[in-house]
């Protein structure tokens, strides 16, 4: 079999797995742990020295309904203190439901139409944040970025660099504070 035609058959094979998932929850969250293929298992992620978080990032979202960062950045916010923004400047988010030790995520299905998982591909730069702090979880043959064991996030509702517009969601979703906490307003 030529490496096009493989290539192309673990897209359609994905595509198919996801698209599945999707249809699986109606509430879009569930209390059900990731499938045992899934593993729950929080591993670090090799960072180079810190730098600034627009030197060489680009972000892109991808088939999964992931989105990709190569960087992360603490950033103070208006009346939350410093958050963690990926290298576009987007707020990362926690879910209260996620779990940080072992690191396991729930949103899922429709969930993730919404709460867009952060995925890693190699490295991430740092700046303001403890790279011993980062690691990943496996998702679908991915690996989601975690921050003290806690599953980022992007909010489709925070249109523009700087929005916090997730913040407090359904009493579950909060900015996440470079320590890993969730921010909460200061003022």
């Amino acid at each position: 079999m030529n490496p096009r035609r493989i290539v192309l058959s673990l897209v359609a094979g994905l595509a198919s797995t996801l698209l599945v998932g999707a249809c699986g929850s109606s509430n879009g969250t569930d209390d059900a742990a990731p499938a045992a293929s899934d593993p729950a298992i929080s591993t670090p992620v090799a960072s180079p020295p810190s730098t600034s978080a627009s030197a060489t990032a680009t972000a892109g979202t991808g088939s999964d309904g992931g989105t990709t960062t190569t960087a992360v950045t603490a950033k103070a916010m208006n009346g939350l203190g410093n958050v963690v923004t990926d290298n576009n400047g987007m707020t990362l988010y926690r879910f209260d439901k996620d779990e940080p030790s072992p690191s396991k995520w729930t949103c899922k299905g429709a969930c993730t139409m919404t709460w867009i998982p952060v995925i890693v591909q190699a490295s991430v730069q740092t700046s303001g944040v403890e790279k011993s702090l980062l690691g990943t979880v496996h998702r679908s043959g991915l690996k989601q970025l975690t921050l003290a064991g806690w599953p980022l996030y992007r909010y489709i509702g925070d249109t523009a660099a700087g929005q916090v517009n997730g913040q407090g969601k359904d009493g579950e979703w909060y900015a996440i504070a470079p320590s890993g906490q969730k921010s909460a307003a200061t003022g």
